[in-house]
């Protein structure tokens, strides 16, 4: 991988990340890379005429490589700007937040990561995504790619949900409850997590569907291969609220006639892993995973 354009992105507001992100400007200008800056990082530094800027979509046509100053929602919302664009562009996070599994670079290890990065000496992953597909009265109505998960949830005011659950043409179950996740071996981590999902290292190639707050004892998680389309419908009537949000960085309200699909992305998140820590590891630092 040869990086001769880098795209650099903070979380939003973060004045922290200010005194970094020169130093990093200054580092990659000596060594031959152009920085490219996304537009509201760019407007944490003092203004100059010479900065490279773009807007996150515009960003991912313009590097060879992206830089995130944050916490795991500021990477996925880059990472799903890449599989939106279909770029096979790497990413790489450094953790701002406080726990950070995909933004697992802490600030000392930043340069020793970036040199490691842009030399291509870095160890490169591949993460599967997700395409999801909301249809409206059988037509496409939005269409969105996403690392973590798919989650259908009940509105605040709206008692349980009735969801019926396809994969591929199979019916599989209906589900009662106050939502669905569909989640990525990622995305395993995240809302699945919470939900009382099974961890899934990264490298299975395997789709998560665990509902949220079941009504029944039978309703639990199950992994199936990620080849396989999940096909869900929610059951409504009209005092029913039922939303679907994107990675937690895009929602819509859904209508009694939508069908939420969702496969494997086309095209997987390369996500950048300099450091030497397996997933086991990370999982016993960040989660205390398996101590008493």
């Amino acid at each position: 991988m040869t990086v001769s354009r880098l795209g650099i992105v903070a979380k939003s507001h973060l004045r922290e990340a200010a005194p970094h992100l020169a130093e990093i400007a200054a580092w990659l200008d000596a060594r031959g890379i152009v920085p490219v800056f996304e537009d509201a990082t760019a407007a944490l530094l003092h203004a100059s005429p010479n900065r490279r800027t773009a807007d996150k979509r515009a960003l991912v046509d313009q590097v060879d490589m992206v830089l995130v100053l944050g916490g795991d929602g500021t990477l996925l919302a880059m990472a799903d700007r890449i599989g939106e664009a279909g770029a096979g562009i790497p990413i790489l996070g450094v953790n701002f937040g406080s726990l950070g599994f995909l933004t697992e670079v802490t600030l000392p290890e930043l340069y020793p990561s970036l040199e490691a990065a842009v030399t291509g000496h870095a160890r490169v992953e591949e993460r599967l995504m997700l395409q999801s597909t909301t249809l409206r009265a059988g037509a496409t109505f939005a269409r969105h790619i996403v690392l973590n998960d798919v989650v259908i949830t009940k509105g605040a005011r709206s008692r349980m949900i009735d969801l019926s659950v396809w994969v591929g043409e199979e019916f599989v179950t209906r589900v009662k409850a106050d939502g669905l996740i569909v989640a990525t071996p990622t995305g395993s981590t995240a809302y699945n997590l919470a939900a009382g999902g099974p961890i899934v290292q990264p490298s299975v190639d395997a789709l998560v569907v665990t509902p949220i707050a079941p009504h029944t004892l039978t309703n639990r998680p199950i992994v199936i291969q990620a080849a396989s389309a999940v096909r869900v419908q929610p059951l409504m009537d009209d005092h029913d609220e039922v939303f679907v949000t994107f990675d937690g960085q895009a929602g819509l309200q859904l209508q009694s006639d939508d069908e939420i699909r969702v496969c494997r992305a086309d095209q997987p998140l390369r996500l950048i892993r300099p450091s030497t820590r397996s997933h086991f590891e990370v999982l016993r630092q960040k989660l205390k995973w398996g101590e008493r």
